[in-house]
């Protein structure tokens, strides 16, 4: 059996433009400058810095995952905000696992951004369908949870979502 090592899949640079465009609630973003810094920037997988130009928008990350593979999310078709750069981003600051692409391993918990604080990794077939969710409360637990969650065949992603909020934070899809 291969075994490949999870990644974190920002928000395509093309559907960020999009999305700063017409989000997927259909309305434009409206740009701010992120006077404290702190903001889960989807784009590039990094908290966002005091001074840049962020934007909050809807974001259908099923969805468009859904019309990539050609099925229908059905019911678990929904959308939630992300915040992201408000112009164009370089994407992750690192390389991901072929030296570039959408692809990070980011900095926290096991190579993987966003771990520090409680978060649920909801699990997905390839039909769109919710297989299950599972808490995860300390960083350490972080990557044997994403394990266990892809030792599943019948699992093809995985969304990482906030607990606070239960927003979309990063997506890792089956190698």
């Amino acid at each position: 059996m291969t075994t490949t090592t999870p990644t974190a899949r920002p928000v395509p640079p093309q559907v960020v433009k999009e999305l700063l465009t017409l989000d997927d609630a259909g309305r434009p973003a409206v740009p701010v400058t992120d006077g404290e810094g702190g903001a889960p920037l989807r784009c590039c997988l990094r908290h966002s810095r005091p001074g840049e130009r962020i934007a909050l928008v809807s974001y259908a990350p099923l969805r468009r995952w859904a019309a990539e593979t050609g099925v229908d999310p059905g019911a678990y078709d929904e959308r939630g905000p992300v915040f992201v750069h408000a112009q164009e981003c370089a994407g992750p600051e690192c390389a991901g696992p072929e030296g570039g692409g959408p692809e990070c391993a980011g900095p926290e918990g096991g190579g993987l951004p966003f771990t520090r604080a409680h978060r649920v990794l909801r699990r997905y077939s390839a039909d769109g369908r919710i297989l299950g969710g599972r808490l995860v409360e300390a960083p350490e637990d972080f990557g044997p949870v994403l394990g266990e969650a892809f030792a599943d065949p019948a699992v093809a992603l995985v969304h990482v979502r906030a607990v606070e909020y239960g927003c979309f934070l990063y997506e890792v899809r089956r190698g």
